[in-house]
């Protein structure tokens, strides 16, 4: 009898734990859940809730060791791992106000354990995450948020060819709290730590040149080139006896240089390293009176020139009138000519800011300026002398199959 007893008991105790046990899980989780409803985010509305986008005077874009921060200067946006360069605002305006308009496609309720596959961590060993902070003028965030995964579009998954699907969304934590996760319709992909990807891409353009000089540090193989204007035919200098210039490879001076580019902005530059020290010099005027002189390094990664810019201008104040010109024609032509100075004018501020740094331009861009004196002449043809016969298999020069002549010719 002493054993049933013991049972019976043993049993109660145990219903009674259980009780316990399951009154403070619900405790917990009914806590846990007015928690969550507390901090939930909601579909449909602002993720960012409330951001003027007036008061955001800095960004700063962290992923693992890399870093990119971008300022504001006064008026001007500028990269500071560029040394200050000015940031392509088109693109950072578009960046911020798409953060400030971005909606809560879902709101996303996962625990710890799930952070890692969202790709929402940023600190430590595999590190996915990027933050992305909105900076006050004093440097403290104003907003800040951690981009995590790419979501892609249903349906969209790997190809037969081995494609990944197209991404139409990303997983973003706000600020730190794990509570308060959500997707949102945009990928982001624009929240790029590269800071060549923000800089100003706007550069130097030449118009009507009329005289393009280069010179090798280490060779004879400069030329000269000139015109007396943008619409007449080039010389070449220093032409010798039974040299002559070929006038269609001359031709494509015409528009050298008319939309170079560059990929990127040398931070402490190596003179020695990059050529720079010994640099072939190019020299371009323009009908304008624009005169740039640059300084080419040596091929960098087999694809990119070094480039150092200088621009000046001898730009006229004034216009000399006609002496039979109207008073209607005066009027106009004073309104056109003050339009054409300032935008000059617009034009030379740019340019010759560009003076006192180091940038890295495509090897097509200069490609067509580097050429050699030998590459602008004229190549005779080599006719066969008085009398000579092809040799058999030969063309014939009054383009007969080969092997075929008529006598007499």
């Amino acid at each position: 009898a002493f054993f049933p007893d013991m049972k019976a008991k043993q049993l109660a105790i145990l219903i009674v734990a259980a009780l316990v046990l399951g009154g403070l899980g619900w405790y917990v989780r009914s806590r846990d859940s007015v928690r969550l409803a507390e901090s939930q985010l909601r579909m449909g509305e602002l993720l960012l809730e409330g951001l003027d986008v007036n008061e955001v005077a800095g960004i700063r874009i962290r992923q693992g060791t890399n870093a990119l921060n971008l300022a504001r200067e006064g008026e001007t946006w500028v990269v500071r791992e560029r040394a200050d360069f000015p940031v392509e605002f088109d693109t950072l305006a578009g960046f911020v106000r798409k953060l400030a308009e971005l909606k809560i496609t879902k709101p996303v309720n996962v625990g710890p354990s799930r952070l890692a596959a969202l790709e929402l961590v940023e600190s430590g060993e595999g590190a996915t995450g990027t933050r992305v902070d909105l900076l006050r003028a004093d440097g403290q965030p104003l907003r800040s948020l951690l981009l995590g995964k790419e979501h892609l579009r249903e349906g969209a998954g790997a190809s037969p060819m081995g494609w990944g699907g197209f991404p139409d969304g990303r997983y973003v934590m706000v600020g730190t709290d794990a509570q308060n996760i959500a997707l949102v319709s945009d990928p982001l992909s624009d929240a790029d730590v590269a800071p060549e990807q923000w800089l100003r891409k706007e550069f130097f353009k030449v118009e009507k040149p009329v005289r393009v000089a280069v010179t090798y540090p280490s060779s004879e193989d400069g030329f000269s080139l000139v015109r007396t204007n943008e619409f007449g035919d080039w010389t070449l200098a220093g032409l010798a006896e039974g040299e002559s210039l070929d006038t269609a490879k001359a031709g494509a001076f015409n528009s050298i240089l008319g939309f170079p580019s560059f990929d990127d902005v040398v931070v402490d530059p190596d003179r020695d390293a990059l050529g720079l020290a010994s640099p072939t010099r190019v020299e371009v005027d323009t009908a304008a009176g624009f005169r740039y002189r640059l300084q080419v390094g040596t091929v960098q990664g087999g694809d990119k020139y070094p480039l150092e810019i200088a621009v000046a201008a001898d730009l006229p104040s004034e216009r000399a009138a006609g002496a039979e010109e109207s008073a209607e024609d005066k009027e106009r032509l004073d309104k056109e000519f003050k339009e054409q100075s300032e935008k000059l004018a617009a034009k030379l501020a740019t340019e010759s800011g560009l003076s006192g740094r180091v940038f890295l331009v495509s090897k097509w861009t200069l490609d067509s300026v580097l050429k050699k004196r030998s590459d602008l002449l004229s190549k005779p043809d080599a006719a066969p002398a008085a009398g000579e016969v092809p040799a058999a298999g030969e063309a014939s020069p009054f383009g007969l199959p080969p092997g075929l002549n008529i006598p007499g010719l």
